[in-house]
């Protein structure tokens, strides 16, 4: 042990000044410093975390296999250094220390790759702040390199019932990047009961990424939280925006080959993706035997969406030999009460002989026609009332004309945002109807859910 000694003595004079000299006059080890050593660490990396064992910052049943796997494959200096990070990490609300730990050598990885240095670490959190909220509400902090949760699930006293479902998450944009949960919590809580905050981080830089996912106990709590936030000043200059977030489990695929059917489609995708509970399927106006030439696959959660697409932009996985393209299917959004006051239908599956006229006459018997516009197997009725519009709606849908059943829904105006984001879109694809955004055949399968 001796000799050891010295020779820890030899290394420690050469320790770079930010790295603290170890105190040499006795090197003590816990017991796993030998198993550290059987496991392959080199004998420096090995010191250095047994003393990170001894500091109290992590104990050795803390690290699974994995972490330690990850670190011997390290070269020595690049180990001390990822360690020497994590030593200075504020891991007071970290729940997983061997996953963070496992974070920290991924980020440092990263920067070896872009050539960036480890950035001195920005300034964090005001801890005392944070802590304070904590203690006031009760609710739990966990932090992982990737992103900090708070709550999920909130403490009994606040909802004590399951998680909730669609409709009671929102998206928050635009959040400055030194910005944590003790101003989010206070001001977003006023909507009614946060079930969980995520706010995104940023490892590379240490900031946040300048957003945050927000789930509330209520759909109701969600909507106020759009009401009262979108927009809001939260430091000088700085506005935040908030809108309802529809975790998205449907994909856009195409380039499907147009002769397969759905069990078709639903029998490859799913030796590809996993999670895949439906495929949706449109066919060309003239042949019913034919797709056209896309479908939208529905997952059983986002997260297996996520991982699916990801599978599938990767241009690793071929599917009849094509590399298909995928996006993600814009969110069926609930229409608001003014467009619901519109009165415009949205008819489809027309044959190909149906003209403006025919329908100009089918329709106008059940009230005044603004105008009828008809683009390939669809058509758009304008009613002057609502009222007619809706009892045309609900008398004609599923009737035949020219032979075809046809199917009736009301036709839903575009809302701004969507219609930038679309507008990129659609400029590779077919134009749209120039007016009205509907649930189309070519974008968008119809509501199933309500």
């Amino acid at each position: 042990h001796n000799k050891m000694a010295n020779q820890v003595n030899g290394n420690a004079v050469q320790l770079k000044e930010e790295e603290e000299p170890m105190d040499t006059s006795s090197v003590t080890h816990t017991e796993h410093y030998k198993t550290l050593i059987e496991a392959g660490l080199p004998q420096k990396v090995a010191e250095r975390l047994d003393e990170i064992f001894q500091t109290g910052l992590v104990a050795y049943v803390d690290l699974d296999e994995r972490a330690i796997d990850a670190l011997r494959e390290f070269n020595e200096e690049g180990a001390l250094s990822v360690l020497q990070q994590f030593k200075e990490s504020d891991l007071s609300h970290v729940q997983n220390k061997s996953a963070f730990l496992c974070g920290v050598m991924k980020t440092y990885r990263q920067r070896e790759k872009q050539g960036s240095k480890v950035q001195e670490s920005t300034k964090g959190p005001d801890e005392a702040k944070i802590k304070a909220l904590l203690e006031r509400t009760g609710y739990t902090l966990d932090v992982t390199t990737g992103q900090r949760k708070y709550g999920g699930p909130p403490p009994d006293t606040v909802y004590s019932g399951v998680q909730p479902g669609i409709g009671t998450e929102v998206f928050v944009g635009k959040i400055p990047r030194d910005l944590y949960e003790d101003e989010l919590v206070p001001l977003f809580e006023k909507a009614g009961p946060i079930w969980d905050l995520r706010l995104m981080m940023d490892p590379l830089s240490g900031q946040n990424r300048g957003y945050a996912f927000i789930t509330f106990c209520s759909k109701d709590a969600a909507q106020e939280a759009v009401k009262l936030c979108d927009n809001y000043e939260i430091r000088p200059g700085k506005h935040l925006g908030v809108c309802i977030s529809v975790a998205n489990n449907r994909l856009f695929v195409g380039s499907i080959p147009k002769n397969k059917t759905k069990e078709n489609i639903l029998e490859e995708f799913s030796k590809v993706t996993e999670g895949l509970v439906d495929v949706i399927l449109y066919h060309q106006p003239d042949d019913k035997k034919k797709n056209r030439g896309f479908c939208f696959l529905e997952y059983e959660d986002h997260k297996s969406a996520a991982q699916a697409r990801r599978r599938l932009m990767s241009g690793k996985v071929k599917v009849w030999g094509n590399v298909v393209t995928v996006e993600w299917a814009d969110p069926v959004e609930e229409p608001d009460p003014e467009v619901m006051a519109k009165a415009i239908l949205f008819v489809r599956n027309l044959a190909t002989t149906v003209t403006e006229e025919i329908l100009e006459k089918s329709f106008s018997e059940f009230g005044k026609l603004e105008r009828v516009k008809k683009l390939k197997d669809y058509a758009f009725v304008h009613f002057e009332d609502r009222g007619a519009a809706v009892k045309a709606m609900n008398e004609m849908n599923g009737k035949e004309i020219e032979g075809e059943e046809i199917e009736i829904v009301l036709a839903k105006p575009p809302d701004k945002k969507r219609k930038e984001r679309q507008a990129a879109r659609q400029a590779s694809r077919s134009t749209a109807y120039e007016d009205y955004y509907y649930y189309p055949p070519p974008r968008m399968p119809p509501p199933i859910r309500g």
